[in-house]
């Protein structure tokens, strides 16, 4: 087949994209450019998903995803695409803490992957772990290199190779802090490729660590985007117009198969006195590109119990905070006391841009799992509780009267991949994109949607 012959194959090929979170707007995107005429539904009256904007004491800051992982270059390289790899800029390099107990706080040693010590007698872990703990870990991780290589879980390979303390004060609390779940749920092949191997091969999971981690290109794991990670969303947004994909917001799907999706209710969806007129939007493939699971855009059926994050964030002026006294921020190990946050992050610490924008003020962002805060708690009591709990973790009492604004966002907590498959019965011939198949992270769910892109072209 011809290049000529293929592009006018693909001109004439219609594809429908539910969901307008990343995902989707890059598969819609790649589809579009190939020459697909492309309809793009989204349920909320915004695209972008996780990756959106809010603005806080007159500050646009990013609402979800503030960072990307850096490893394998991907999305580096979708960012240049989109002309905006100008933009890429490296957070503060005082790095992060983690809480533990009553007020202990220690900065997170440098030498870990996903909090995996590299190296079990250095200062900062033994600081972190105590002496009894890294001894414990020395002596399991001294077994042969085949023993918990077959663990698939990041919680199980660091259980058997290195012990209860090191899961419980330095990996769970990263783990939950950039991943949102327990390391028992989280694939180590998904977060950690090429660990498992190294195991075997290096002989502990230590020196596999800082195998891995001598792979990896120099320089910071994230990175983010100068004016907020939203800046993606809205240059895709900005794509899909200029490329003529038709965009329907408040879509709401009854039924969907291989072939059509049916709305019962949308923007451009005819209305009479019994309410909306189910419309039937028909087309060559359909691509679902939801993130927890099909039940949400099937008829409004719930998906499978996620649970929910909540993001707080404080704007408040202190100068105390200039000297960033947990750096970047903390994350918070099971158990701490008197802190109900599972993670602070210092922003304007973090990202130098934001604290010229700031103009001396200071932003804070506190993460929440339910039930610790839930859809019922008031913004007045999550917000006195966010103050309250920035003031243990950053060990200053911090002034109700110096916060200038406060916002929430509210996040479905992500499932294990085993729950998202067993609750989502689709159709076959629905093609999936998003975190529920290509994994957490921007760097997996662009380079997933890429290829599903490519393939449906191909066809």
């Amino acid at each position: 087949m011809t290049e000529a012959t293929r592009s006018s194959g693909a001109a004439a090929q219609r594809a429908l994209v539910v969901g307008g979170g990343v995902a989707g707007l890059v598969v819609a995107r790649d589809l579009a450019a190939a020459g697909v005429a492309v309809t793009l539904v989204e349920a909320s009256d915004r695209l972008g998903g996780e990756v959106g904007r809010h603005v806080v004491g007159g500050l646009p800051l990013d609402a979800g995803a503030e960072s990307f992982a850096t490893r394998g270059g991907t999305v580096q390289a979708y960012l240049d695409e989109l002309g905006l790899g100008g933009d890429v800029v490296l957070p503060d390099p005082r790095g992060a803490w983690v809480q533990h107990g009553a007020g202990q706080a220690f900065p997170l040693p440098r030498t870990g992957l996903l909090g995996i010590p590299g190296d079990l007698t250095a200062d900062d872990v033994v600081a972190v772990v105590g002496a009894a703990g890294t001894a414990e870990a020395a002596r399991l991780d001294a077994a042969a290199g085949d023993v918990g290589a077959d663990e698939t879980s990041v919680g199980g390979l660091v259980r058997v190779r290195m012990g209860d303390a090191v899961l419980d004060r330095l990996v769970t609390p990263i783990i939950g802090g950039v991943h949102s779940v327990h390391p028992d749920l989280l694939s180590v092949d998904r977060v950690a490729p090429g660990l498992r191997a190294a195991l075997r091969r290096e002989g502990s999971l230590a020196a596999a660590v800082l195998s891995v981690r001598a792979l990896a290109p120099a320089g910071s794991a994230v990175a983010g985007l100068r004016g907020g990670m939203a800046s993606l969303a809205e240059a895709l947004v900005a794509e899909l117009d200029r490329l003529g994909v038709e965009v329907r917001l408040g879509a709401h799907v009854a039924v969907l198969d291989a072939r059509s999706v049916t709305l019962t209710g949308s923007d451009d969806v005819a209305h009479d006195e019994h309410g909306p007129t189910p419309e039937r939007l028909e087309a060559d493939v359909v691509v679902l590109a939801v993130g927890d699971g099909a039940g949400r855009v099937l008829g409004g059926r719930p998906a499978h119990a996620a649970g929910l994050i909540t993001l707080a964030t404080l704007v408040l002026c202190d100068d105390r905070l200039d000297a960033a006294p947990r750096g970047t921020g903390v994350l918070v190990a099971p158990g701490a006391d008197g802190v109900r946050a599972k993670a602070l992050t210092h922003a304007t610490a973090k990202w130098p841009w934001l604290a010229e924008r700031a103009d001396g003020r200071h932003v804070l962002r506190l993460s929440y799992d339910s039930p610790v805060v839930t859809a019922a708690t008031s913004d007045d009591e999550l917000r006195s509780t966010a103050l309250a709990d920035a003031s243990v973790l950053l060990g200053l009492s911090l002034d109700p009267a110096t916060v200038e604004d406060a916002a929430r966002v509210e996040w479905s907590a992500p499932l294990p991949q085993e729950a998202v498959g067993a609750s989502s019965s689709l159709p076959d011939g629905v093609v999936r994109v998003g975190g529920a198949v290509a994994g957490r992270g921007l760097a997996a769910v662009i380079a997933h949607a890429r290829r599903v892109a490519a393939d449906l072209v191909a066809r």
